[in-house]
């Protein structure tokens, strides 16, 4: 069966009461793989029980990822959906398998439309203190660890980028994803530097310069009492 129908069959059946639900990812769109998912935002009437969860299930023979709300908690998760708008995307982007959400839907393109917030002097601090960590780690590791500290740092720089330059981020496919949509060309030399430990150097430092270089003496975090 169809993932929309078979997205409708499934709110009929588990949540006969949804206000709307939609139906987000990838699956209904050129990205669809053989392993694609149905991810299913739920919008529950307010004091239903079972709001919030996040619930993984098999219906019809597809893998379902449930996101199951009512009004306060979806605005809640909205809320801290924070630089990855999973969420957001789901909302704005999916198709509605039941009810209207069109006012939900409208806020959260608005969301995505205006971009994250610029990082604040502490958060970018973090973020060059981090990747210049790496760098000098890079230099010095064995061996039998480059591999591993090369392959974080590659992961890391990709997300300095799009930090840096008040991007959202994504994690998973969608790192490459928010690559893609910032820079494209950008996001192919970070493809294929991914196999040399120079060329994940090179692309670590050259993310560096967009926020004033390196960073090691004199960083100071504040810390948290418990």
């Amino acid at each position: 069966m169809e993932p929309l129908e078979t997205t409708r069959r499934l709110a009929a059946d588990l949540f006969p009461t949804a206000v709307w639900v939609v139906l987000g990812g990838s699956v209904l769109t050129s990205a669809r793989t053989a392993g694609s998912d149905l991810d299913v935002v739920v919008l529950l009437p307010d004091g239903t029980p079972g709001a919030p969860r996040r619930e993984s299930i098999r219906y019809d023979g597809w893998p379902v990822e449930l996101f199951v709300h009512d009004r306060a908690s979806l605005a809640y998760y909205l809320a801290k959906d924070g630089r990855r708008p999973a969420l957001h995307r789901m909302v704005a982007l999916g198709t509605a398998a039941v009810g209207d959400p069109a006012d939900d839907r409208k806020a959260a393109r608005e969301h995505l439309d205006a971009g994250p917030a610029p990082l604040d002097q502490a958060s970018k601090d973090s973020l060059r203190y981090g990747l210049t960590d790496l760098l000098d780690d890079l230099t010095h590791a064995p061996d039998d660890e480059q591999a591993v500290i090369a392959t974080y740092t590659w992961l890391r720089t990709a997300e300095a980028v799009l930090s840096f330059r008040d991007h959202w981020l994504g994690s998973g496919k969608w790192l490459l994803r928010e690559l893609r949509d910032l820079d494209p060309a950008y996001a192919d030399r970070w493809l294929a530097a991914r196999t040399s430990t120079a060329a994940i150097r090179d692309l670590a430092e050259e993310a560096l310069t967009l926020a004033g270089g390196p960073l090691f003496a004199g960083y100071q975090a504040a810390g948290e009492r418990g």
